[in-house]
């Protein structure tokens, strides 16, 4: 078996990344909305003609005729190789509709493994199992259905999930060739225009409207010779020997992934990609550009950040933003800066885009002397909310004086 990545085998990505056919597509759309509308209602009879309709082989014919008209053609190669007396059809698995398809050609029964049950299980053309949760009363049930005589064959799907048909197959469970020794391969191949048969996390439901609103399915089934289990070999080599001949077939190749692994890479796909999307900020970009690209909290930091550096300018941007996250406020922050000359400027060395002479002058000659700090832990609570309204004080003295500073305003002009 080959190895091929998860993310070949699945589209997750319901329109194409080709501009030529996402313009086709815009194009399409209105036709296609109608054609969805009008196939509904067809949709609608075709449940009812099959449902009135007796199986035989008119009654396959009328409804295939009109699945046609649905958007769901069906060609199949190889007609005359199919064995009328086979007890069990293997299948890939491409489309939620793969065993109403296969129906279309010839009688058989399809188990509900997982999903709907009642109406909405036999509405979709499954083949209910009571207890089918349970493998091993499952295989019970299977067996005694394939030893049955006068009875349609089974259609199974080892895959047990569904993948875009274009690189590979999923790694064949081994228990439907424990069933009967001999089974019949059945290749499906899958071809629809502008838009992907399907993605990991659609409803079945979801999936028949887009197949409606796609201009044609084409359904392709080839038929294979029956082949059968050898004394010596166990059931899982059986399994691998049918994908392998599946694999070539189609022209894929034969994986070791799991339908679990399936699962597994769609939920590490689900939780990837928002975290990508909302993490991926450039460290250099500049204030103006974050002011207008970042979200609603980037904005309003970005602008404390502007006014700590009115006050504060030989303070690297990036060390201001990095505490006003902490504090939230501009005066704790121009606080902190003040009380933490020393630290500040060793953070800023290595980080800092002003350059060495800069920060050189910051920790030097244009550094501010006054320190608002409380000399001592107040011990009573009038002591420190006095002290607190101190260091208020001289903080907002500070920030008026460099004010003034900065714009060359007189003492007079301010009052």
């Amino acid at each position: 078996m080959e190895t091929r990545g998860a993310e070949d085998m699945f589209d997750f990505r319901r329109f194409p990344k080709d501009t030529l056919i996402l313009l086709l597509l815009l194009v399409y759309f209105p036709v296609g909305v109608c054609l969805m509308l009008i196939r509904i209602f067809i949709g609608v009879h075709v449940f009812l003609v099959s449902c009135a309709l007796p199986e035989s082989f008119v009654r396959r014919f009328i409804v295939r005729i009109m699945c046609s008209v649905l958007g769901m053609h069906v060609r199949q190669k190889n007609p005359r190789s199919r064995d009328k007396n086979t007890k069990l059809y293997i299948c890939n698995h491409v489309t939620d509709f793969d065993h109403n398809i296969i129906n279309l050609l010839t009688p058989c029964n399809t188990p509900q493994l997982e999903g709907s049950t009642g109406f909405v299980c036999w509405a979709r053309g499954f083949m209910e199992i009571h207890s089918a949760s349970v493998q091993g009363v499952l295989e019970d049930s299977l067996q005694r259905y394939c030893a049955s005589e006068g009875i349609p064959p089974l259609l199974l799907f080892p895959e047990e999930d569904t993948t875009n048909g274009r690189a590979g197959l999923l790694r064949f469970s081994s228990w439907p060739f424990s069933l009967t020794d001999s089974i019949q391969p059945v290749a499906l191949r899958v071809t629809r225009p502008l838009i992907a048969l399907s993605t990991p996390e659609s409803s079945w439901l979801l999936e028949l409207l887009w197949t409606f609103f796609a201009p044609c399915t084409v359904y392709h089934v080839s038929w294979l010779p029956t082949i059968s289990r050898q004394e010596d070999e166990s059931m899982q080599e059986f399994a691998n020997k049918v994908q392998e001949l599946l694999a070539s077939e189609l022209g894929l190749v034969s994986t070791k992934i799991t339908k679990a692994d399936k699962a597994e890479h769609v939920k590490r796909k689900r939780h990837t990609l928002p975290q990508a999307s909302t993490n991926v900020r450039p460290a250099s970009i500049g204030l103006g550009f974050m002011v207008q690209s970042l979200g609603t909290d980037d904005r309003r930091i970005a602008k404390m950040a502007q006014q700590v550096k009115d006050v504060l300018p030989h303070v690297p941007l990036n060390v201001i933003t990095k505490d006003l996250a902490k504090t939230n406020c501009v005066d704790t922050t121009i606080t902190n800066l003040l009380e933490n000359k020393e630290e500040t400027q060793m953070e800023a060395t290595g980080t800092s885009t002003l350059g060495p002479s800069r920060n050189s002058s910051y920790s030097s000659g244009s550094a501010p002397t006054i320190k608002p700090a409380a000399k001592a832990f107040g011990r009573s609570p009038t002591d420190r909310h006095l002290s607190l309204q101190e260091r208020k004080e001289a903080l907002y003295n500070f920030a008026r004086r460099r004010y003034i500073e900065k714009h060359g305003l007189d003492q007079e002009d301010t009052h």
